[in-house]
């Protein structure tokens, strides 16, 4: 156990015992300053790392979710229409139109979009 008040043993007389005190006792502080702050960086680390698994997860189960609504929303169509393959071709004529949109007509709209979105996200403004 680390004791903050030297005994009479270890005190020198004197300036030079001084200076040793506060030279010590000052690398005493900034190794403890400096262990302090590695381990918040530590825990800011795992916390994004963390954030970062959790929106994966989020992302693939929303995928799966999208997947399955198009499935249902093609199979709907198909049924209204009369022939299960319509369905299937109109959603994805409609996935082509919106990939042919976002490319040639107006392609940096989906990229200003999403500028938008993570600007606001992290509080900034123009």
């Amino acid at each position: 156990m680390k004791r903050d008040i030297p005994t009479p043993r270890d005190r020198k007389k004197g300036i030079p015992g001084l200076i040793e005190n506060t030279v010590s006792s000052t690398y005493d502080d900034m190794m403890a300053i400096i262990e302090a702050k590695l381990e918040l960086i530590r825990i800011e680390l795992t916390e994004k790392v963390a954030l970062v698994g959790a929106l994966l997860v989020l992302l693939v189960v929303f995928m799966i979710g999208t997947a399955y609504f198009i499935t249902s929303a093609a199979l709907l169509v198909g049924e209204l229409l009369g022939h299960p393959f319509l369905g299937y071709l109109f959603i994805s004529l409609m996935f082509i139109s919106a990939f042919a949109f976002f490319t040639r007509i107006r392609p940096d709209m989906l990229k200003n979009f999403i500028h938008k979105i993570l600007l606001s996200a992290n509080d900034y403004r123009k």
